[in-house]
């Protein structure tokens, strides 16, 4: 592949995305990466996924720019089923394996909105995140209208989306955009290590964790209990559950296998 790079670190997957200078996601950087992960998450030895930019100065710093013109003659076709970012969150978001984010420099734009789509971010104290589009005379529309508001509320949502300005890791953490804020020079680190300690949990549990996650944060309280009653029976009843419980029980550690 031309932009995107992973290497395994046991089985943690880190996910390198590669377009300098400050990776911008080309449609066929967007293709690679949904391909690179795609058959990361099919892999039985992959457990968890770490994203990051290559480079100093970005995560990801936007889309590509220089390809909007050719998006405008699309735009104006009705209808039609999600692409880009969207389309590449959608399958992360089906997934079964769980994403972090390692977010260093400029998290901007679609970069956002790709941060987004994972489990967990950890961002630099002096990374730059936000929705600059409105300075374009556009609108976030890879998610960024949609996911941020579930992160940080509408009030602060709206002031990124309306305003093009940034927040460092800092505010960020505040406002609960990501999960965790580290020196710079340790992000990967980090993120690795939060990788690594999903990886080592019950595959099926961490799939149907995600799966509660994705779809019952807009149901009611009752609707959503009631599925997580069948997700704790259906855990209870895999083969890693059982494993788990033994394990507890012999005072050892689990051996889990995914099923």
């Amino acid at each position: 592949m031309e932009f995107v790079s992973s290497e395994r670190d046991g089985a943690v997957a880190v996910v390198t995305i590669d377009h300098p200078p400050v990776n911008a996601l080309s449609a066929a950087l967007l293709e690679e990466l949904e391909e690179e992960i795609a058959g990361l998450d099919a892999d039985e030895e992959v457990r968890a996924i770490v994203l990051r930019g290559g480079g100093e100065r970005a995560f990801v710093a936007g889309a590509d720019i220089s390809e909007f013109p050719a998006l405008r003659e699309a735009a104006s076709q009705e209808g039609g089923s999600a692409h880009g970012i969207q389309r590449l969150g959608a399958h992360m978001d089906a997934a079964d394996t769980s994403f972090v984010a390692a977010i260093q420099g400029f998290c901007l734009g679609g970069g956002l909105e790709l941060a987004m789509c994972c489990d967990i971010r950890v961002a630099a104290e002096d990374a730059q995140l936000g929705q600059p589009e409105i300075k374009l005379g556009l609108i976030p529309g890879g998610g960024g209208t949609q996911r941020l508001p579930r992160l940080v509320g509408l009030g602060r949502a709206m002031l990124l989306n309306l305003t093009g300005e940034f927040v460092d890791g800092r505010t960020a953490y505040d406002w609960g955009l990501v999960e965790r804020v580290v020196p710079r020079e340790e992000v990967l680190h980090a993120a690795v290590e939060i990788a690594r300690t999903i990886a080592e949990r019950s595959p099926h549990a961490v799939s149907v964790l995600r799966e509660l996650a994705r779809t019952c944060r807009d149901l009611p309280l009752e609707d959503g209990l009631r599925r997580e009653a069948d997700g704790f029976r259906r855990c209870l009843a895999s083969e890693d559950g059982l494993e788990g419980v033994t394990a507890f029980l012999e005072k050892r550690e689990p051996h889990f296998t995914g099923r």
